[in-house]
């Protein structure tokens, strides 16, 4: 049976270094979750959705016919299972009426909870398939909150799916009149309605936006991340914007809102619009995955990533967490293990293997990427400068040395932990080994950047 990885662990880098050599390994940044944003999980998510392929509901094998008011149960117990199969999203079916019902998750800002971004798509429809609308939108949400639930925000983000947005924008009503009412500071509302067809393959796209609270601020962000990441895209902006999608229930509630869909501007919406042939094979997808990942550059910069830094430097002796003024747990990424008493932001291994840092700053925790440590790789000392004798041992360790400075002496555990430390002075040490258990330790000898060690036995 293979070992498992533990849970946190994203994924394993493998490094080798040579002679004093030192590296660093970096944190995710904005860019690199833009990029996570992968067309086979939207395409795979729109074909479930609209029935294409068959999919997983409360563990059976179901096919999602169609999101008709009424005939929708199972589109909203999918979205529901979707959401509570990611971390650190709280859901709420919310119910606003008979048949419908809103399904939502809420990723709780780490510094400012009560700063709120919504991203958000209706996911009914008015006839079988309708992959363009508005299955393209409901894939997209769930694409950024698969993405971003897994890193620490400063910011909260709702991932909303508005139901009977075919019927009179309906579940957007419900929303945001209670949100008004309760005086939710709800900064901006980014509503994706229609965004896969592009006929004409020029690449245009639609931002409809009207100068409510701060839309027109929206707009520019978004316009601004055009030329920061050199999205494939030609933007038109439509103002007055059309209120024929859930953002304009915003609007209505003085919130700052925008909707972001393929180009009606030019006349390049589907021709399938309302009907069964609106399938998943009209969909351009170059052009559906360039707005999505424009969408996931709009969230990931305002929900803002929270600055823990889980980047290590690896040197020949050590590894350290490149992140200040924190807590930090060293794992052994071969055991899946934390290694006992390894809590501080260096750690220098006695033996080489796969470690990782589990770093942690107020309620915010990440591991960093697994680093493959040779502590073969250090700066030894010379043969002879340093012998240790009697191995193994029931009792007295000899160490001997020709320098003329002082040692760091260590004895580690065969589990990590530092058993023992000292200075050794004289040439010449015994070492009293009778007050540790029997079993393998590691010796670690420094001076300056030179390391010795050495595995030894304490037998009876």
């Amino acid at each position: 049976m293979e070992k498992q990885i533990h849970p946190k662990v994203m994924k394993k880098i493998l490094l080798s270094f040579a002679f004093l050599m030192v590296a660093t390994l970096s944190a995710q940044t904005e860019l690199d979750l833009i990029t996570a944003v992968n067309l086979d999980s939207l395409s795979q998510t729109v074909r479930e959705f609209t029935g294409e392929v068959a999919t997983s509901v409360g563990g059976n094998s179901v096919t999602i016919l169609n999101r008709e008011e009424a005939n929708n149960d199972l589109a909203g117990d999918y979205l529901v299972e979707r959401f509570n199969a990611m971390d650190n999203l709280t859901v709420n079916d919310q119910a606003f009426n008979t048949n419908g019902r809103n399904i939502i998750a809420t990723q709780l800002g780490k510094t400012n909870p009560n700063d709120i971004y919504i991203i958000c798509a209706h996911y009914d429809s008015k006839a079988d398939y309708c992959a363009d609308d508005n299955a393209s939108g409901t894939a997209t949400v769930l694409e950024v909150a698969r993405i971003l639930s897994t890193q620490c925000m400063d910011n909260t983000i709702i991932y909303a799916l508005w139901d009977e947005e075919e019927i009179g924008l309906r579940g957007a009503n419900f929303y945001a009149t209670q949100a008004s009412n309760n005086g939710d500071n709800i900064l901006g509302v980014l509503n994706i309605d229609m965004m896969g067809y592009d006929g004409d393959d020029d690449d245009d796209f639609d931002i409809d936006v009207r100068p409510i609270a701060n839309s027109l601020g929206m707009k520019d962000d978004l316009v601004g991340l055009l030329a920061t990441y050199g999205f494939n895209l030609n933007v038109n902006v439509v103002n007055p914007g059309t209120p024929a999608s859930d953002h304009a229930r915003f609007w209505d509630q003085g919130f700052s809102a925008v909707l972001v869909g393929e180009s009606w501007e030019n006349s390049d919406q589907t021709p399938h619009y309302h009907s069964s042939g609106d399938r998943y094979s009209t969909l351009d997808l170059p052009y559906f995955h360039e707005i999505a990942k424009l969408i996931m550059s709009y969230m990931v910069t305002k929900g803002s990533l929270v600055s823990v830094d889980n980047s290590l430097t690896m040197s020949s002796i050590a590894l350290t967490s490149n992140m200040d003024n924190a807590s930090y747990q060293w794992f052994d990424c071969s055991t899946n293990l934390p290694l006992t008493s390894e809590v501080s932001q260096s750690f220098s291994p006695t033996a080489s293997g796969t470690y990782a840092v589990e770093v942690t700053v107020g309620s915010c925790t990440e591991l960093s990427s697994c680093v493959d440590f040779t502590s073969l790789d250090a700066d030894t000392f010379k043969l002879n400068m340093i012998k240790i004798y009697s191995n193994p041992t029931s009792s007295i360790l000899h160490i001997e040395h020709s320098l003329n400075d002082d040692l760091a002496f260590e004895l580690f555990s065969i589990e990590g932990k530092k058993v023992l430390e000292t200075i050794l002075t004289e040439k010449r040490t015994k070492v009293n080994m009778s007050q540790f258990t029997l079993g393998a330790y590691f010796v670690r000898i420094t001076q300056d950047k030179k390391v010795f060690s050495q595995k030894i036995v304490i037998g009876k």
